[in-house]
């Protein structure tokens, strides 16, 4: 639009009465808009990944932060104001920030650099005297350890056993699901099970309806898709432990794994699992059970879905 249109504050909200005129503009404590800059939702974007603007860059280093370790440098995502959190570590922020930017805004150099930090690398076993002095890790005294996101969840198992099928992008895909889900909310929807490569894709292409997700994903706390959600919450339940035993997917998952079993022997099945090797102990306990047994075991251990 060449010329905005005149936009007036309306008295009380009424339609019918109109106030003072206001113009597009962003908050006077934050750097300004700029003389040149159009007010518009371009000149908005603009402003807010400038090099000069304070806050976008931590707020994505933040949350990235949050991916990586479980928990913010600002424990408060959604609030960087004066009724926020500080910062437990500022200048690292600050540090990370400035290097998101001058990298040309690359999440994945970002997410390189944190995981390639010896911080991030740090063992995650919690000694008494580390819980004492640090018992929630806030001064990263020790290595993050907290449960993989829902749809990671199933990746893990899909690719401990083999299964998993990396392509990249396509149209979403229809996972196996326990039978009579779709039932379940106020329309019956149809649910196509994917055949083929498209089965075991990455939980990023499932598709999802908002009133009824799939189940594993509930289970672990993904989003239900109805609100914005800054971060997710962990819970313990008997459900998640009958989810990784039972859901067609896991299963079809374990039954995979037990060939693992049957070709290259449980101590790398075990290997595969938690990334490292079995004790003596661990070996006689699952070596007590048949193949599919020890494969369903092997994919419900806390290790199998925790990263550690």
């Amino acid at each position: 639009v060449a010329v905005p249109p005149v936009t007036r504050v309306l008295k009380r909200g009424q339609y019918d009465a109109p106030g003072e005129v206001v113009t597009a503009d962003v908050p006077a404590f934050l750097p300004p808009l700029g003389a040149a800059a159009r007010r518009n939702r371009l000149g908005l974007a603009r402003w807010l990944t400038s090099p000069e603007h304070p806050l976008t860059a931590r707020v994505e280093v933040n949350r990235r932060w949050l991916q990586c370790f479980g928990e913010g440098l600002v424990a408060t995502l959604s609030d960087f104001g004066s009724q926020g959190e500080m910062p437990s570590h500022p200048d690292l922020l600050d540090w990370l920030a400035v290097r998101f930017v001058e990298s040309g805004w690359d999440v994945k150099q970002l997410l390189r650099l944190i995981v390639t930090s010896a911080t991030y690398r740090q063992s995650s076993i919690a000694t008494p005297a580390l819980l004492q002095r640090d018992p929630e890790n806030r001064l990263l005294a020790r290595g993050p350890r907290f449960r993989l996101p829902a749809e990671m969840i199933r990746d893990q198992a899909l690719a401990a056993s083999g299964l998993l099928v990396e392509r990249i992008g396509g149209p979403p895909v229809f996972p196996p699901i326990p039978a009579g889900v779709m039932s379940l909310g106020q329309v019956k929807r149809a649910w196509n099970t994917s055949q083929g490569p498209d089965r075991t894709r990455r939980g990023l292409y499932t598709f999802t309806y908002r009133v009824t997700p799939p189940p594993a994903f509930a289970v672990f706390d993904a989003p239900d898709g109805l609100s914005t959600c800054t971060r997710r919450n962990r819970s313990n339940t008997p459900l998640q432990a009958l989810t990784l035993l039972n859901d067609p997917a896991f299963f079809e998952a374990a039954q995979a794994m037990a060939v693992v079993i049957e070709k290259e022997g449980l101590p790398a099945a075990f290997r595969r699992c938690t990334s490292r090797n079995p004790e003596p102990a661990e070996l006689a306990v699952l070596g007590k059970l048949d193949r599919l047994s020890a494969a369903r075991a092997l994919l419900n251990l806390d290790e199998t879905i925790t990263r550690d």
